[in-house]
């Protein structure tokens, strides 16, 4: 069984694609967990707008969820070639891994080149056939909030990420 990846990027300190894994067997519990988070008022958790005491909260509860994370690095690419190392880097993997759907965080002014990145990438690695990827907004996907909060914690550096350690598998310069 093939687990769903959830993808969000972050430019802070350096470019880099967090891809955090969940079993389909998981996703609905890991997705009621997510959202009973959302407080009254919030569309969506932003681990950059959260107290540190909602965030050790956010990462006790991601810790349950126990996601395979990887973390993709593109900071030593020129900027306008980061994003697209970094998802051609995550679509040899997922192919080697036979993952079957992959969901990134919508980006309106990226989405025209995570299309081609994807078209390519996918033929390139032969899973262009097996390999569903899709763009949803993060209040619209729950999941999408694990890789936000591992991101934000491994470039904060400190404690945050000593903490983000335990869910990163691999951290991959691409």
């Amino acid at each position: 069984m093939t687990a769903h990846v959830f993808v969000d990027e972050t430019k802070q300190g350096g470019y880099l694609i967090t891809a955090a894994a969940v079993l389909p067997g998981d996703l609905g519990r890991a997705r009621q967990s997510m959202r009973g988070l959302v407080l009254p008022g919030q569309r969506r958790l932003h681990f950059t707008h959260e107290s540190d005491g909602r965030r050790k909260r956010i990462l006790d509860v991601v810790a349950e969820l126990a996601p395979a994370v990887t973390i993709y690095d593109g900071s030593a690419h020129p900027r306008r070639q980061q994003r697209e190392a970094c998802l051609d880097g995550l679509v040899a993997d997922l192919a080697a891994e036979g993952t079957r759907m992959l969901v990134i965080e919508t980006d309106e002014s990226v989405l025209d080149l995570d299309r081609r990145i994807f078209y390519r990438s996918s033929r390139q690695h032969g899973c262009h056939e097996t390999l569903e990827y899709r763009h949803h907004r993060a209040h619209e996907e729950p999941l999408l909030s694990i890789p936000d909060a591992i991101a934000w914690c491994w470039q904060r550096g400190g404690q945050w990420k000593v903490r983000a350690r335990d869910f990163v598998r691999d951290v991959r310069i691409v």
